[in-house]
């Protein structure tokens, strides 16, 4: 990994495709450019009202929607889903999860996105 954990990434959210919306992740995605490797991450996230808020964070392109450009997505578990645009996101990435892929389909995407909900929310606990 070129970039040692724990990480910090700013920037102002930007609105894409809304992608992330539609599958029942809304995020808030910037363009900041990053040497961390492409993949799923945890961290927590420091956006308006919300402070050291668990996220998880996704650092690539996501080419199973078919988007082209390289992206970081947060996911900030269980907050209200509204435009935050034009916000400030900080992010603290802590730990890497798993390499980003691309997938045969949606459904099997959603499958790895919940699973990866589902690790992510042990390890905020622990």
């Amino acid at each position: 990994m070129p970039v040692s954990l724990p990480a910090s990434l700013t920037g102002t959210i930007t609105r894409f495709a809304g992608n992330g919306r539609k599958l029942g992740y809304p995020t808030a995605n910037l363009t900041t450019k990053t040497s961390l490797k492409d993949g799923v991450y945890y961290g927590f996230a420091n956006m308006g009202v919300y402070s050291h808020h668990p996220a998880l964070i996704f650092i690539g392109t996501p080419t199973t929607v078919g988007d082209r450009g390289r992206r970081i997505e947060a996911w900030l578990l269980d907050i209200e889903d509204k435009d935050y645009y034009g916000l400030e996101l900080k992010l603290d990435i802590r730990k890497y999860h798993r390499p980003n892929q691309t997938f045969d389909s949606v459904d099997e995407l959603l499958v790895a996105m919940k699973a990866d909900e589902a690790t992510a929310r042990q390890w905020f606990q622990n």
